[in-house]
């Protein structure tokens, strides 16, 4: 947490405190104004001190002024609202924004409760209006919504974190509204804070009001944010409430039709009410993840995820998610038809999913929302239940949000097996595409359970598929072996030439063994990760190469046209010699056809990768101390037995054809730091092998 989040966290928690005693002024001031004012001279260092305004009126040659002052702490907390709450000023449009549509909210639940037939211009029509005025330096934004009377101006602008759309809530609880649960999803108002930010940008703030009951006057509410505010009576003002900023110097950007209309586009593009710029509907996009997913066109997908991922592709898949339990959820995401781009392939870029509360964004890009692997996914996440901070841009509860990550990965992990059942041809264009980020996931996530969801996503070539498109899944590799089978085999080598050529793969070759061939460099990290499929091991055939050698070691018959037991006897320990600091055994084995010999290490997925990124900070006589190879040879190998013989007649053609085999068998392995490094010996045996001629 940076120093200046830790400073408004604790800023807020003495707000609350503040705001606390703020509420209980107002009570106290309106049971008991008397008092009040009898007090305002004799300052008591009780609690009573922060809590009281001080009232004076004065007569204005057209109406009655009544003037506010706050007390002192109330004017700091007024300045920690407009400086150090919100981290962005341009948030203080969604904060007002946010407030008109619940005017709208409060009207239209209202005409429809008991008495709603008494209210002031009941067919007048619900919007919202924001008018930008250059020359003046003012930025206006107005509601045709409840309005205010004098007591709820006081109350609900005159104190504050005191939120008058909860109280609002709180009272059709309280009266048993049959349309509460409709109302309180529409509502956004919780903390009673966001009006305020228009101090951000403003010095001063006008609110003109008109409540929709009969015969209701209509006010003026105005201060400068210095600590007193005035209320008065006005003529000819509207049904509502119109605000009116004017704008300090430096946030004259705000009086720029485009500046606002991107504020909206960003924010309040989805609130529910039409929001009237300069006259010109400025949110013609509906909230689609809110609507019945059957009355959805593919068209409106389409220009919706254009709209939420800044992109000129279409969506490949497309999941509309709601749930009630075990979190309020509404969630609508796209998984693009594009190849990923060069940020998406990066794990320091954010995710694509924007997180709204009740239509209004909270964040665009939300960590923790979804793991990093399924940052390629775009879309939208609304849900009434997420804990918000006070300036609604931070996340509280962190075990909430981790419930409703787990939710979503897990719905989006369910989806994709079903495309990939479904829409098979479609999940293998998507696989080539995105199956790099599923294979992170299975190395990133701390959850056995969740690796193996991921791991059914996963394919690969098998050696028994005839053509490259005829990828397997560890699913089917399951159901297609001796159910008494208890390994899954997999072989990583650049192609498939390569892997039906590997020395490797040889026996499990004429055993008819199934092996699945990977092709990309991480592929057996990943697989090394996830350790096991069901109740299946996943084990590479190097290991289970080493592993049997281990068991046939005391084998005495490599079968026919082989070198003898005593022949190998004094081969193998002159081989070990030879390559003494480079091998740490020598043995024969029987495993091998076409190849002469073969290198193993106790984990070739991790001595590969350990090659690849960090060899060339190890010395060279270290890196084969820390890989431990032994060399396995075929005694049946002509060469083999070639150099059995030279070993005695020619000694120095012998020694370079031990280590050229000791070499090649290193770049089989995908163990050479450099193959280039070959020549030099390469080189050296040719001139050796062309002296007779």
């Amino acid at each position: 947490m940076s120093v200046r989040a830790m400073g408004v966290l604790g800023q807020a928690c003495r707000f609350s405190r503040f705001a606390q005693a703020l509420r209980q002024s107002h009570r106290s001031a309106t049971a008991a104004p008397n008092l009040a004012l009898a007090m305002g001279s004799q300052r008591s260092p009780a609690a009573l001190a922060p809590r009281r305004f001080s009232t004076e009126t004065k007569k204005a040659s057209e109406s009655v002024v009544d003037k506010h002052e706050f007390q002192a702490e109330t004017r700091q907390l007024l300045d920690i609202v407009a400086r150090s709450l919100y981290s962005d000023h341009e948030v203080f449009v969604r904060e007002l924004i946010s407030n008109a549509s619940d005017a709208l909210e409060k009207f239209r639940y209202t005409s429809l409760s008991a008495g709603g037939e008494n209210l002031a211009g009941k067919d007048r029509p619900l919007e919202i209006r924001i008018t930008t005025d250059k020359p003046q330096m003012q930025l206006i934004v107005q509601d045709t919504g409840i309005g205010m009377t004098k007591e709820e101006l006081v109350s609900n602008l005159g104190t504050i974190a005191r939120s008058g759309s909860k109280q609002f809530l709180e009272q059709m609880k309280g009266n048993q509204q049959a349309a509460t649960s409709e109302a309180s999803s529409n509502i956004i108002g919780q903390f009673g804070v966001g009006f305020y930010s228009s101090f951000i940008v403003a010095n001063k703030v006008e609110v003109f009001t008109r409540a929709a009951t009969p015969d209701a006057p209509g006010l003026r509410w105005s201060t400068d944010g210095s600590g007193s505010y005035e209320i008065e009576e006005v003529p000819d003002v509207e049904l509502g409430t119109r605000i009116v900023l004017h704008l300090k110097t430096d946030c004259r950007e705000y009086a720029d039709e485009e500046r606002i209309q991107s504020v909206i586009k960003k924010y309040s593009n989805f609130v529910g009410s039409p929001i009237l710029l300069n006259g010109k509907q400025a949110n013609e996009i509906k909230p689609l993840w809110l609507l019945e997913p059957q009355s959805i066109s593919k068209e409106q997908h389409h220009d919706f995820y254009r709209f939420i991922s800044n992109s000129f592709d279409v969506p490949r898949f497309t999941l509309h998610y709601n749930a009630d339990v075990p979190l309020s959820i509404h969630a609508l995401l796209y998984f693009p038809e594009g190849k990923p781009g060069l940020f998406e392939m990066s794990r320091d870029g954010n995710t694509g999913v924007a997180l709204y509360t009740r239509k209004v964004l909270i964040q665009s890009k939300t960590e923790h929302l979804l793991p990093k692997w399924l940052r390629f996914v775009k879309g939208v996440v609304d849900s009434e239940d997420i804990p918000l901070n006070l300036s609604r841009e931070l996340l509280q509860n962190s075990s909430l949000i981790r419930k409703l990550s787990s939710v979503i990965t897990t719905r989006v992990i369910r989806f994709l097996q079903e495309r990939s059942k479904k829409q098979p041809e479609e999940y293998e264009s998507f696989y080539r595409d995105y199956g790099l980020f599923l294979k992170e996931g299975i190395v990133t996530s701390n959850d056995a359970g969740e690796k193996e969801e991921i791991a059914k996503l996963l394919r690969f070539e098998s050696s028994k598929s005839e053509t490259s498109s005829g990828r397997m899944s560890l699913d089917e590799y399951y159901n297609s072996v001796p159910a008494d089978q208890q390994n899954i085999y997999y072989l990583a080598a650049p192609n498939r030439v390569l892997a039906e050529s590997s020395p490797y793969y040889e026996s499990l070759k004429k055993r008819n063994e199934l092996v699945l061939f990977c092709y990309e460099p991480y592929d057996e990290l990943v697989l090394m990760q996830l350790g096991k499929f069901k109740s299946k091991k996943l084990v590479s055939v190097e290991k289970e190469m080493r592993e049997e050698s281990k068991e046939s070691a005391a084998a005495t018959d490599y079968g026919e046209g082989s070198l003898l037991r005593s022949e190998l006897d004094s081969l193998i320990p002159w081989l070990e010699e030879e390559l003494k600091g480079q091998v740490i055994k020598v043995k024969a084995t029987s495993r091998l056809d076409t190849h002469p010999c073969v290198i193993t290490v106790e984990e070739m997925a991790a001595a590969r990768h350990f090659i690849r990124t960090q060899s060339h900070q190890v010395p060279e006589e270290n890196r084969f101390a820390l890989l431990q190879p032994e060399l396995e040879i075929n005694p049946k190998h002509p060469i083999i037995k070639k150099l059995n013989k030279l070993r005695e007649t020619e000694k120095d053609l012998a020694q370079l054809i031990a280590k050229q085999l000791f070499a090649n068998a290193m770049v089989g392995a995908g163990l050479a730091e450099d193959p280039r490094m070959l020549l030099t010996n390469m080189n050296s045996l040719l001139s050796r092998a062309l002296e007779k001629y």
